[in-house]
């Protein structure tokens, strides 16, 4: 792993605030992700499961979790499982997990080879009478692929048809929402080795350049500080494409008196950074670009005052429509008189400002949690107003990541974010 080692009593106390949330008589399991095929006898990158990681801090793929707190044998309360890798495994793809690194890393000191896992899952099966297995909820994901756990459940429930079967998703995304301090500094890390990424683009932006060149730059960077790289895939859009929210190509020549919108973030041990800036991309905003870019900001500095306990995004994403409106208004975008007659199902802001103030932030980019939710200290969002007016090619969004708090801490206090710093450093003056 790239990362340095996190002590296992982060994964130890995860795992008993888990314990403390289920029904008695119950068994949890968890499975590590699948290895995804790419082409032929290749495989993409392996990412872990964000649960399993939650839980154990394994980081490896064909990874079983056991957790049956109640089973009258102490040594068979959690159990932690790993595939024997062949000496011919080892030759061709390197060391994988032995017994004794799976406890180092989780805390779990029953550990057993993969191969015992069915006389062992039967034996916890005949001593419970709850299962609760952790299902990808995320209300925007979907897929066609039977993923690694909904298999998993699947044939469970055709060994053992008469169990209660619950859903561990809940649980844990309450639990996960509410970052750890170690958690935290984690995804600080993260935040870190994104600013240096910034830092490093300010320098290298100019009029010719490709932005899938840019996206070079912060790969270099990120790789060379110990991240695993992108936490998802970067907008790097120049002209007209910064008003297109996941444009992801990156293909374009950025242009002399464009902007360049940048939407990117480190992963680090699987904890996401997530930052967005918009720069000019001759280094020199125009007149019409920094009332627009200071606009935003102006909204930004007022909107993550409002990530404190109590709020919810609904709350305030809604605000945050007020006060763009209000800055859409001085930019001259449309007027008071027109907001009064605006239908109520049609606001005049949705045509420049069409998605939300902020989302949930931690092992995901988009994280477990939903609008409704109440903010407690130790959850971490975004917070990133934007303004796109596709007539005249301006497309800004300016995101930092903030950790909910009586007076909320930015995590990326230190990157650059004033129109005129951005210029200095586009100079190197500063």
């Amino acid at each position: 792993m790239r990362y340095s080692k996190i002590n296992p009593s982060l994964f130890i106390k995860n795992r008993k605030k888990l314990l403390k949330k289920i029904d008695p008589n119950s068994l949890i399991i968890v499975n590590s992700n699948d290895e995804m095929p790419r082409n032929g006898d290749q495989n993409f990158l392996f990412r872990q499961n964000s649960d399993m990681f939650y839980l154990t801090g394994l980081d490896q793929e064909k990874c079983i979790l056991c957790l049956c707190p109640d089973h009258p044998v102490e040594s068979l309360r959690e159990v932690a499982f790993t595939a024997l890798a062949s000496e011919s495994m080892v030759i061709w793809y390197g060391h994988k997990y032995s017994l004794k690194d799976v406890t180092d890393i989780s805390g779990i000191k029953s550990v057993k080879w993969l191969s015992e896992f069915e006389s062992t899952l039967k034996d916890m099966m005949s001593r419970v009478d709850n299962v609760y297995i952790s299902l990808n909820e995320n209300p925007k994901y979907s897929t066609d692929v039977p993923y690694r756990e909904l298999r998993f459940v699947t044939k469970l429930k055709q060994d053992f048809p008469i169990h209660n079967y619950k859903r561990l998703a809940p649980v844990l995304t309450e639990l996960r929402a509410i970052k750890e301090p170690e958690e935290i500094a984690l995804l600080q890390t993260a935040c870190n080795i994104t600013e240096k990424a910034f830092r490093r683009v300010l320098k290298f932006v100019k009029p010719g350049i490709a932005e899938y060149e840019v996206e070079a730059e912060m790969t270099h960077e990120f790789l060379r500080n110990g991240s695993a790289g992108h936490s998802y895939a970067p907008i790097i859009a120049s002209g007209k494409d910064t008003c297109i929210l996941h444009y992801v190509n990156n293909d374009k020549i950025c242009k002399n008196g464009d902007l360049l919108l940048l939407d990117f973030g480190a992963e680090y041990a699987n904890y996401a950074g997530d930052l967005s800036r918009t720069i000019p991309v001759n280094g020199k905003f125009t007149k019409r670009q920094k009332e627009c870019y200071n606009a935003v900001l102006r909204v930004l500095k007022k909107a993550k005052n409002l990530l404190v306990p109590g709020n919810t995004i609904d709350k305030v994403n809604a605000a945050v429509e007020k006060l763009l409106e209000k800055e859409m208004i001085g930019l001259g975008l449309f007027t008071r008189a027109d907001v009064n007659k605006q239908p109520k199902d049609k606001p005049l802001f949705f045509k420049y400002f069409m998605h939300g103030n902020s989302h949930f932030i931690g092992l995901d980019v988009h994280d477990v949690g939903n609008k409704q939710v109440v903010f407690k200290k130790g959850m971490v969002l975004s917070c990133e107003p934007g303004l796109y007016i596709q007539e005249e090619n301006i497309g800004i969004r300016i995101e930092n990541d903030i950790v909910v708090a009586d007076k909320p801490i930015d995590l990326m206090k230190n990157i650059p974010i004033e129109a005129g710093d951005i210029e200095m450093l586009m100079a190197g003056k500063k």
